[in-house]
């Protein structure tokens, strides 16, 4: 069977010429499962509503879904244990079988989820199947975007680590846009008996497909051989007490950096485009959503190439200025007009889009490769899950009483908190003025950007490269 190529060339503190690039083969493979999942996550929040009543009838529809809504938030619970649990594997035993894992688990949940019997058919077992599904897409959502990163950016030349890492934003926005727009056609296309009836199967049945086929394409991927080299006879590899021990004030740093990031995005991605549906037409919403979703698609990689030229801290500037200073406006003067409803989500989108063009490069900074998977996943997992759950309910709850000010006033706190957690990792762990590498040009630091170095030239200095 033929192994899809990792790019030869030195390793260690000269690395690789700076025009290396990764087969595309292999980044395709790498990111596609970033957007599968989305896809799935998004699929889910999307019908939820029309097949609630299958799996937990009642007279009262809202029971329903707040049955269905229960088995979505499991998922969510979910990704902290996930992320534990394939990043340990992934630091023991490699990123290549932790990614297979990963998509092996995301793309059966999401055909369990397609093709789970209705109560109807065979009673309570139904909304089990249904949790088995979810448990299963939970788990491997929070180990997938932690072990891929890990993947990518330790085969990434420094001067690239930011373009590369960005497809992991553009990914997940298309796996969003493609999601919304095969609800928006499924709807359109079928009458509500057959969308009830069978339709709503159909996105969860694509997204298991492409897992397999994700999978039968990854299984021919090589293992980085940063984790061949430096990993594989590493003692510490894979240990939680280690990160919690030696590596407490990053892990205190990435809690920071995901809590505000996590929660700008829930807003954006949930709250605001709820407060547009009551204000406009849901097609005006819908096709503002599109618009917005498929630019930050489209603009992601420039902006991720227009990083690795100038440094994470013009963009890390940009996502706390305007998380302070333009988020609040766009978020209180939301209308119903088409303008307002652009300016408004627009918004919170492009601080998003900007913040994902540093954030791979950025979290996989502030660990050693030992344990770089599992220290990533922990507290991006658990922030995602209580950061993100817990916006929407919060922004609800406190809208409901006229505090509006108030939500959006800690999101920007907790935003600028992020961006100086953010600076923080950079300025520990990337070197340079403006964040680059020494392998950016900056004399007299670590060749590898991504390090959590003790000392220059030492096995944990620097990230040996592989393209």
């Amino acid at each position: 069977m033929t192994r899809l190529s990792v790019p030869a060339g030195p390793v260690g503190p000269a690395g690789p010429p700076r025009s290396a690039a990764i087969d595309p083969r292999t980044v395709a493979a790498t990111v596609v499962g970033n957007f599968i999942e989305l896809f799935d996550w998004f699929a889910f929040g999307l019908f939820v509503p029309i097949f609630a009543g299958q799996f937990f009838p009642s007279r009262d529809p809202v029971s329903s879904l707040l049955g269905a809504l229960a088995v979505f938030g499991t998922g969510m619970l979910l990704r902290p244990l996930g992320g534990v649990l394939l990043g340990r594997f992934a630091d023991r035993h490699g990123r290549r079988p932790a990614m297979l894992l990963s998509i092996a688990m995301m793309g059966g949940g999401s055909l369990v989820v397609g093709a789970a019997p209705t109560h109807a058919q065979v009673g309570l077992l139904a909304p089990l199947v249904l949790l088995l599904g979810r448990t299963a897409q939970g788990l491997s959502g929070g180990g997938e975007w932690p072990a891929a990163v890990t993947y990518l950016m330790e085969l990434a030349p420094p001067d690239r680590r930011c373009r590369y890492g960005s497809l992991f934003g553009a990914s997940a926005a298309a796996g969003a846009l493609v999601a919304a727009l095969l609800g928006a056609g499924l709807s359109a296309s079928l009458s509500h008996a057959a969308l009830t009836g069978w339709g709503w199967r159909l996105p969860f049945l694509a997204g298991g497909l492409l897992g397999v086929g994700l999978l039968v394409v990854r299984s021919r991927m090589r293992e980085t051989p940063v984790f061949q080299r430096q990993v594989r006879t590493d003692r510490t590899r894979g240990s939680l007490r280690e990160v919690m021990r030696a590596h407490r004030r990053s892990v205190g740093l990435v809690v920071a950096f995901a809590a505000g990031t996590t929660m700008l995005s829930g807003t954006w991605t949930t709250v605001v485009p709820a407060i547009g549906q009551r204000l406009a037409p849901a097609d005006r919403m819908f096709l503002v959503i599109t618009l917005v979703t498929a630019a930050a698609t489209v603009l992601q990689v420039p902006l991720g190439m227009l990083a690795d030229r100038v440094g994470v801290y013009p963009f890390l500037a940009c996502y706390a200025l305007g998380a302070v200073v333009v988020g609040p406006i766009a978020y209180l003067n939301i209308s119903g007009g088409f303008g307002s409803l652009l300016f408004s989500y627009g918004t919170g989108v492009a601080l998003i889009t900007v913040l994902t063009a540093v954030m791979p490069k950025v979290l996989a900074s502030a660990y050693p490769p030992q344990v770089r998977t599992v220290g990533i996943g922990l507290p991006h997992g658990t922030t995602t899950a209580v950061f993100g759950g817990f916006s929407p309910w919060l922004a609800t709850f406190l809208g409901g009483h006229g505090l509006s000010g108030l939500y959006i006033g800690v999101v920007a706190v907790t935003s600028l908190v992020s961006s100086a957690a953010a600076v923080a990792i950079a300025r520990r762990h990337l070197t340079g003025t403006a964040g680059r590498s020494a392998a950016d040009g900056v004399p007299g630091s670590p060749a590898d950007g991504v390090t959590d170095a003790p000392a220059e030239g030492s096995p944990d200095a620097a990230m040996p490269e592989a393209a």
